[in-house]
């Protein structure tokens, strides 16, 4: 297939995502911790809340940020609320996935994911809510047929498939490897910002 024009509508989506990931730059530096509670040792992450359509993503997005947040080495999950300093809950309030390239007979070619979710951190030691945010996104684009991947793109390049293995396989099985390589990609990125944004207290 080849790629001929981008809709109006999806030039819009492009310009909203454009303006989420504008938002929050700010959070993909390294987040330090300066903005925790000082003596905070532990954190207990709660089960966010799944208002998506998709059964188990909340689940698949805590074990994304349960990695993110011990990689930094600065606080220590643990699974017994009672014994944590701090306890970090939200919801993920969003999955939207829109197309964004379109083929010379408007079939989609690539899509964009967005995963939006709500998140506030509690001290359990007083009793009060130390941070807190609304609407943090962060979007991946995936192609949905093989002539529409980017070989020398960063998510293509972290899987095992080389250009031409990708363009042996059928459009639904090119889909589905896009997409949760995508999916891969996007939670660890909005896991990486929330714990930046969260320990920075921005």
């Amino acid at each position: 297939m080849k790629i001929a024009f981008r809709s109006s509508r999806s030039s819009l989506w492009l310009v909203a995502i454009a303006a989420t990931l504008a938002a929050g730059c700010g959070y993909h530096f390294a987040a330090a911790g300066s903005g925790l509670p000082p003596g905070a040792e532990t954190v207990y992450v709660d089960r966010f809340a799944n208002r998506s359509r998709i059964t188990g993503l909340n689940d698949r997005f805590a074990r994304y940020l349960k990695d993110e947040i011990a990689s930094h080495k600065r606080l220590r999950v643990v699974d017994d609320p009672a014994s944590a300093d701090l306890t970090l809950s939200g919801a993920i309030v969003g999955d939207e996935t829109q197309p964004t390239i379109f083929n010379a007979v408007v079939e989609p070619t690539q899509y964009s994911e967005q995963l939006i979710v709500n998140a506030s951190l509690k001290d359990n030691r007083t009793d009060k809510t130390v941070w807190s945010i609304q609407r943090m996104g962060s979007s991946q684009f995936y192609a949905v047929v093989p002539q529409a991947v980017t070989a020398t793109a960063p998510q293509f390049l972290q899987q095992n498939l080389r250009s031409r293995d990708i363009n042996r396989l059928p459009d639904v099985q090119a889909a589905q490897t896009e997409r949760v390589a995508s999916q891969d990609q996007l939670m660890t990125n909005l896991a990486h910002n929330l714990y930046a944004s969260m320990s920075e207290g921005f």
